[in-house]
C-alpha cells in the first residue's frame, strides 16, 4: 500500500514531521499548537476552577465539528475534568479521536494529556503518595516503578502525555504547592524526579517537567508571585533537577511556569526557554504552557497588550503549545502571521516539534488506531489493580518519618485504651494531595464515592490493633482516662483557598491549621501521653510542643494505602525508614529558610534568631539502632577532573531488622562565593537484619564540588574539602578529608550530576 511520506515508519521522525509540515496551510499548522478542553466550562463558576482564572479565560467548549477541519494538537484532561467511568470514557475518547481524524485532511489524531502527580488523576484510579512522600522515601527505584505502572495505566486508555513530575525545589514551605515538590534539596529532587521520569517514559508516556523554572521561590510563598533570584541560585538550586531529568531521564516535554524572575515572565523568556533549554542543554522536545500562562502575559504580567501580542511573545520565547485551550495561538496568532507581525518561521519551528513528537508516539502511522489498548479483544479497564496498590503501599510505608520518640510511647501497646483526636482523624481527606482526583475534582461532587478503597486513619488503627480499645474523642477531657492519646493533625488539600494545602492555598505562617494547635495544647494539658501524627502537605512549626510530646510521626499525604502505613508504624509492625525531605521548623516565622543556607544564614552572633529547623532535612528515627564505622577514601587527593570512592560501614546493632539511610554531604571550607555549609551529594537506603553490616560506598567525582559563577558554567577549583557521612544534614557521623589538586576547571552542562552509591553486604 502506498503511504504519504509522513506515514512512512521507515523514515526518521524528523523527516516525517518536515514532510508533513511542508504541505500544511497556516490554519493547519496553528491547529497543532493548541488544545481543546471539552467539558471544562460545564456548570463552572469561580469556586469550581481547577486552573487559575479558568472561568475568566475559558471561552467555552467549541463544537468539535466547527473546530476540527484543520486538525487538533491536544485534548486536555478527558479523564481528569469530571467524574467518568474509566471504561466508558476510554470508549468515548476513541470516538472523539475518530471524529478528529475524519475531520482533517491528514487524518491526524490529537495528543491526549492528563495530570499524574499522585497517580493518574482520574476517577477510580490508584492514588499514590504525594511527591513530598517520594522524597521522604529516599528510594528512587521504587518511585520509578510507580511511575511505570502509572504510565501503563494511562497508555492503556489512550493517554499520551503526563503533566508530571514537579521539579520545583522547596524554598519556603508556606507555599501551598509544597506538597507537590519532592523536597528542599536539589540533589534529592533531581534523583527522585529523574526516576519518576524514567518510569513514565518507559511506559511510552511523554513526561512533562514543571514548573520551568523557579516557581517555588516566589516572594512571600504566594502562588504566582514574582521571584527574586540571582543567576547563581537559579543555576545551583533550581536548574539541576530539570537538567538531570532531561539528560538522564529522557523527558520529552517541559512546562513553562506562571511567575516572573526579576520582572521577566518565564513563559515569555527566550533566554530560559530557547538559549538555556535548547541551545545549551540540547533539548529537542516540546515546551507547553502552564494552563493559560500565555494569556497571563497579557492579563496578569501585562507585558503584552492583546492575545496576539501574548502569542507572539510566548512563541518567540519558545513556548510551542498553548494549553489547556485555544485563545492566543488561534485566530489572534493567525492574523498576526498574516499581517507579517509574527514570522511564520516561528510557527513552523513549533509545529515541527509537535509533529516530531506525534511521529515518535505513532500518531502519524498509517495503522494507528484510536482503540484503547485496555479494551482490545474484550479487555477491561482497572486503574487500581493490586500491583499498583502494592507499590502505593510500599511508598507510603517507606515514607513515614518518625520524628521523635523521647517518651518511648511507640510502638503502641497492643492492648489498653487509646484515644484518637483530631477533626480529620476519621476522614480520608488527610491522606490525599491536591492533585488526587477526589480533592481536585471530586470535592465538587459530594454525592460521588471516592472511587477507590481507602481507610481513614482511625479505621486503619482499629484494624491494626484489634485488641485495643480505640475511641474517637471530640473533647480533650474525654481523653483523660486513656493510656495514650493519638492526635491526628492534618491538612485538607484543595485549590485556590479551598483547603489548607494545595495550589493557591498558601499560608501566612506555619501554625497548625484550623486551630489544631489549640486542640493539641488542651490534650497535653490532660497529662495523658500524646503521640502527634501529622498528615500534611507541608511541614509545620512544632517547637512549642516538642519537649511535651511522647512521640511524633510525620507523613505527607500518603495516598490510598497511607492509613495502614501510618498505623503500621504506630503499632511497630513497620520499622520506620522515612527521612525528612524538608526540615520541620522550630518557629512559625523565620521563613524562608533552608539547610542549604551559607554560614551567615545559620544561627550566629549577628542575630538573636535561630532560623534552623527543629527536625532537619534528612532526619528520621528507627525502632532499631545503627552504628557507623571505618569511614575511608580510596584516595585523599584527586585531580579536579578525578574521582575517588568514599566508604563507610554501617551495622544494625539493634534487635530487629531496619533500614538506615546513609547520606553523604559536601563541606567546602573556602570558595569564591558564599556556599552552603553542607550540601547533599549522595545517599543510599541500606536494609539490614539484626547484627548485619554493609559497606556503603559513593563514587565522588570532583565535578560534584563545582558551583556556578553565574555565567552558565561551573567552577571546579583545587583546595580542601570534606565529605561527611551523616544521618541527617545536622547529624554527621564521620568526615573524610579530600583535597582537589591541579588546575581550575570550568565545566558546562556535560559535567557529572550524580554520585552513584553501592551497598555491599558483609559476611553471610
Amino acid at each position: 500500500m502506498h503511504h504519504r511520506p509522513w506515514q512512512d515508519t521507515s523514515l526518521p521522525a524528523d523527516t516525517r514531521a518536515a514532510e508533513l509540515l511542508s504541505v500544511m496551510t497556516l490554519e493547519e499548522k496553528l491547529a497543532q499548537l493548541v488544545g481543546l478542553w471539552p467539558g471544562s466550562d460545564a456548570g463552572q463558576d469561580d469556586d469550581a476552577d481547577v486552573a487559575p482564572m479558568q472561568s475568566q479565560v475559558n471561552s467555552g467548549s467549541p463544537d468539535l465539528s466547527a473546530l476540527l477541519p484543520h486538525g487538533l494538537g491536544q485534548l486536555t484532561r478527558p479523564f481528569g475534568t469530571a467524574p467518568v467511568d474509566p471504561a466508558e470514557k476510554a470508549r468515548a475518547l476513541a470516538e472523539d479521536q475518530r471524529k478528529i481524524v475524519a475531520a482533517n485532511r491528514f487524518a491526524l489524531p490529537a495528543l491526549v494529556h492528563e495530570e499524574c502527580l499522585t497517580g493518574f488523576a482520574a476517577w477510580r484510579a490508584a492514588i499514590f503518595p504525594t511527591p513530598l512522600a517520594w522524597g521522604a522515601s529516599f528510594h528512587p527505584e521504587l518511585i520509578e516503578e510507580a511511575a511505570r505502572l502509572i504510565g501503563d495505566s494511562m497508555r492503556a486508555v489512550g493517554v499520551h502525555q503526563g503533566l508530571s513530575p514537579v521539579l520545583d525545589v522547596t524554598r519556603d514551605p508556606r507555599w501551598g504547592r509544597t506538597e507537590e515538590t519532592i523536597g528542599e534539596d536539589p540533589y534529592l529532587v533531581a534523583t527522585v524526579g529523574t526516576a519518576y521520569v524514567k518510569g513514565l517514559e518507559s511506559a511510552g508516556i511523554v513526561s512533562t517537567l514543571k514548573h520551568f523554572a523557579g516557581h517555588a521561590s516566589s516572594r512571600g510563598a504566594r502562588n504566582h508571585a514574582p521571584v527574586s533570584m540571582g543567576p547563581r541560585e537559579l543555576a545551583d538550586v533550581v536548574l539541576p533537577p530539570f537538567e538531570m531529568a532531561l539528560r538522564e531521564g529522557g523527558a520529552r516535554s517541559v512546562m513553562s511556569a506562571y511567575h516572573d524572575i526579576d520582572g521577566v515572565p518565564t513563559s515569555g523568556d527566550p533566554v530560559l526557554l530557547t538559549q538555556l533549554l535548547r541551545e545549551d542543554w540540547g533539548f529537542t522536545g516540546t515546551v507547553v504552557s502552564d494552563y493559560f500562562s500565555v494569556s497571563f502575559l497579557e492579563l496578569t504580567h501585562r507585558v503584552a497588550g492583546s492575545p496576539a501580542e501574548a502569542a507572539a511573545l510566548a512563541l518567540a520565547a519558545g513556548v510551542d503549545v498553548e494549553l489547556p485551550a485555544q485563545r492566543c495561538y488561534g485566530t489572534p496568532l493567525f492574523k498576526a502571521v498574516q499581517s507579517g507581525e509574527v514570522a511564520e518561521e516561528l510557527v513552523d519551528r513549533a509545529v515541527l516539534r509537535v509533529l516530531r513528537q506525534k511521529a515518535e508516539l505513532g500518531l502519524l502511522d498509517p495503522d494507528w488506531s484510536p482503540e484503547p489498548p485496555a479494551l482490545v479483544d474484550g479487555g477491561t479497564v482497572d486503574l487500581d489493580p493490586p500491583a499498583m496498590r502494592e507499590v502505593a503501599r510500599r511508598i507510603a510505608e517507606e515514607s513515614v518519618v518518625l520524628l521523635a520518640n523521647e517518651g518511648g510511647a511507640l510502638p503502641l501497646a497492643p492492648r489498653g485504651r487509646i484515644a484518637v483526636a483530631g477533626p480529620l482523624a476519621d476522614d480520608v481527606a488527610p491522606l490525599l494531595g491536591c492533585y488526587t482526583f477526589p480533592r481536585h475534582v471530586g470535592v465538587r461532587h459530594p454525592e460521588l464515592p471516592v472511587g477507590v478503597a481507602i481507610r481513614t486513619p482511625l479505621d486503619a488503627l482499629r484494624d491494626e490493633l484489634p485488641d485495643a480499645d480505640i475511641d474517637l474523642v471530640t473533647r480533650p477531657a474525654d481523653a483523660a482516662d486513656a493510656d495514650v492519646c493519638v492526635m491526628v493533625a492534618a491538612d485538607r488539600s484543595g485549590l485556590f483557598g479551598r483547603g489548607t494545602s494545595g495550589e493557591g492555598c498558601d499560608a501566612t505562617d506555619l501554625e497548625l491549621p484550623d486551630e489544631q494547635g489549640a486542640l493539641l495544647d488542651e490534650l497535653l494539658a490532660t497529662g495523658v501521653p500524646v503521640v502527634l501524627v501529622l498528615l500534611t502537605g507541608r511541614p509545620y512549626a512544632l517547637g512549642r510542643w516538642a519537649d511535651r510530646l511522647a512521640a511524633c510521626v510525620q507523613a505527607f499525604f500518603p495516598g490510598e494505602e497511607g492509613g495502614g502505613a501510618v498505623a503500621g508504624v504506630l503499632s511497630g509492625r513497620i520499622n520506620p525508614s522515612g527521612r525528612l525531605p524538608v526540615g520541620v521548623p522550630r518557629h512559625t516565622g523565620a521563613q524562608p529558610w533552608t539547610y542549604l543556607a551559607p554560614p551567615l544564614g545559620q544561627l550566629g552572633d549577628a542575630s538573636n534568631i535561630d532560623p534552623g529547623a527543629l527536625y532537619p532535612f534528612g532526619h528520621g528515627l528507627s525502632y532499631t539502632e545503627f552504628t557507623w564505622s571505618d569511614a575511608r577514601a580510596d584516595a585523599d587527593a584527586v585531580d579536579t577532573d578525578g574521582e575517588t570512592t568514599v566508604t563507610v560501614t554501617v551495622t544494625n546493632t539493634g534487635e530487629r531488622a531496619g533500614t538506615e539511610v546513609v547520606q553523604l554531604y559536601l563541606h567546602d571550607p573556602v570558595a569564591r562565593t558564599a556556599r552552603p555549609v553542607d550540601r547533599l551529594v549522595g545517599y543510599a537506603r541500606v536494609d539490614l537484619a539484626p547484627g548485619a553490616s554493609a559497606d556503603v560506598g559513593f563514587a565522588f567525582h570532583a565535578e560534584l564540588a563545582g558551583y556556578s559563577l553565574g555565567n552558565g558554567r561551573h567552577l571546579v577549583e583545587p583546595g580542601a574539602l570534606e565529605l561527611r557521612f551523616a544521618a541527617s544534614s545536622r547529624d554527621p557521623r564521620h568526615s573524610v578529608p579530600l583535597t582537589l589538586t591541579g588546575p581550575e576547571r570550568h565545566v558546562g552542562h556535560e559535567r557529572r550530576l550524580r554520585c552513584p552509591a553501592t551497598v555491599r553486604m558483609n559476611g553471610g
